[in-house]
């Protein structure tokens, strides 16, 4: 299930330049499936319409206590029934509200009676936002328990350069899924790898595996969301680091070994999701390798790089948990288990290559987890977001 599917979410919009990044925000929760109620000030009216949120959310937008509202109670049926709360933008004059409970409009009432986790996203002039004042307020909220997502930094619209800006509306959104995770791998360092290594043959060739590194990026994504601290190597990919998640971009074998030997002794998780290649040219070419007419052939002599995961498996401790993948053509549950076995690992996490719907470029997955207890574990046809949190979870319940 995603994590904000049937949710119901308060989304408080207030008098910021802002404000239509709200419009955008809303437009992803709603995506993901949750239930959005928008509370909007007087002043937010003034810079985007009632109309616009009411059209998204497919909700009346709650903007007066007496005259908006089928029930003279909806501001508290709004709150008692919310599973999160998020205002966006956050001006100076919300948030001394909030901090000091002030309830003499629909959005502050209505904080004053929410139990569920609230992220506050300031937005507002440089000096207005670094103003003790405002700090002071900011510092009262977090205290109280309230997720504070710092602006973003940048030419703001009075044309000053600083803090103040609200951050974008996918980033929020990242943060407020975050928010609602549960933290069972709070304390724990995660050391993920993903992608492919690439192996030069000349300075404009090279060989290289199959992969997106889509479900290694899912995996260090879930894995920093629920509370981890999370290393992700990663080969070249197309895709943006995970927010939250310290990336080190390594192109061989020999460097991604380098990385993840380096950060293994601190790690408790290690998964090992890239497609490495197993071999490399013995001798790669200075310059580029020129095509010979009469040359029908190419012959190039490799040699093995390193077992990344057995050397992983070698070094690992008592405590430590280590997590490989195997994609296989044949026999899966033996060519796994053999590979388990080899390379000392506690799961291995396999699926049989050349489905157009899972695998290597596809945003679905299915998996089959071993263990070595004899065990196993599926996981049919998901997202690949999904199969990262099932794939952790049967993780946690191993180590405990």
């Amino acid at each position: 299930m995603m994590k904000l599917e049937n949710k119901n979410i308060l989304l408080g919009v207030t008098g910021g330049i802002a404000a239509y990044k709200a419009v955008e925000l809303l437009r992803l929760l709603k995506k993901a499936g949750a239930n959005v109620n928008v509370i909007m000030t007087d002043s937010a009216q003034k810079f985007v319409g009632k109309t616009t949120f009411e059209v998204l959310s497919e909700n009346p937008v709650l903007s007066d206590l007496f005259f908006d509202t089928e029930s003279s109670v909806k501001h508290i049926e709004l709150a008692t029934r919310a599973h999160a709360a998020i205002i966006a933008p956050a001006t100076a004059n919300i948030i001394a509200k909030l901090a000091h409970g002030i309830a003499d409009d629909a959005l502050s009432t209505t904080m004053l009676a929410v139990t569920c986790p609230v992220m506050v996203c300031p937005s507002m002039n440089t000096d207005m936002y670094q103003n003790i004042r405002v700090q002071r307020n900011l510092d009262i909220l977090e205290k109280d328990g309230w997720h504070i997502l710092d602006p973003d930094s940048g030419v703001l619209a009075c044309k000053t350069i600083g803090p103040g800006r609200l951050p974008d509306p996918w980033f929020i959104f990242d943060r407020v899924e975050a928010m609602l995770v549960k933290k069972d791998l709070k304390g724990k360092n995660i050391l993920v790898s993903a992608g492919p290594t690439v192996e030069p043959l000349d300075p404009v060739r090279f060989i290289s595996n199959h992969s997106s590194g889509k479900m290694g990026y899912a995996i260090a994504r879930a894995a920093e969301k629920r509370g981890g601290q999370v290393t992700l190597v990663s080969g070249p990919v197309s895709l943006n680091a995970p927010v939250g998640v310290e990336c080190l971009c390594v192109q061989t074998c020999e460097e991604m070994a380098t990385q993840m030997l380096a950060n293994f002794d601190q790690a408790d998780i290690i998964i090992k999701v890239a497609a490495v290649a197993d071999y490399k040219p013995l001798d790669p070419k200075a310059g580029k390798i020129k095509k010979k007419e009469n040359d029908k052939d190419l012959s190039i002599l490799m040699t093995q790089n390193p077992d990344i995961l057995k050397l992983l498996g070698k070094k690992k401790t008592k405590g430590q948990f280590l997590v490989g993948f195997a994609a296989e053509t044949d026999d899966l549950e033996k060519n796994a288990r053999l590979k388990m076995e080899k390379k000392n690992l506690d799961m291995i996490a396999a699926n049989i290559v050349g489905s157009s719907d899972s695998g290597f470029k596809a945003d679905t997955n299915k998996v089959k987890l071993f263990f070595r207890d004899g065990s196993s574990f599926d996981i049919p046809l998901m997202g690949k977001d999904q199969v990262a949190n099932i794939l952790i979870d049967q993780v946690i319940e191993k180590m405990e």
